[in-house]
């Protein structure tokens, strides 16, 4: 017979995400209906039987907020949002990208012109130049 001993040095991981349901550990929290609502300051185990009731989850909004502010809403739709959301972001966000001119003392005039002229259409593009 084989035994397994627990391996030490592997990580335990965490569970990454809102906290939902049962991993919410404050004992009162403030909730927002699935209508958007406010229904006020209410004991974390009444949020999530409402919540059940519903067939939706309980899902913690803004943590740090006292007491913190839940959502009843499907996880499934949350996760989905908050993609969204972030790949919304981060097609909005611009990446500068770095143009390097190399100017010697041996490059002719024409040259030298050629390289000028790239210079100042890379700045108008936006990008910087180095």
């Amino acid at each position: 017979v084989a035994e397994f001993k627990p391996n030490y040095f592997q990580r335990k991981t965490k569970p990454r995400g809102p906290k939902a349901n049962n991993r919410i550990n404050s004992p009162e929290v403030q909730v927002i209906a699935s209508s958007g609502e406010n229904l006020g300051i209410i004991s974390t185990n009444k949020a999530i039987s409402m919540a059940k009731e519903e067939g939706l989850d309980l899902i913690e909004i803004a943590p740090n907020a006292k007491p913190p502010v839940c959502k009843i809403i499907d996880m499934g739709k949350y996760k989905y949002d908050a993609q969204k959301k972030a790949n919304k972001a981060k097609k909005k966000q611009k990446i500068v990208l770095l143009k390097e001119i190399k100017l010697r003392p041996v490059t002719e005039a024409h040259d030298y012109n050629f390289k000028l002229k790239n210079a100042q259409k890379f700045l108008s593009k936006g990008d910087k130049v180095k």
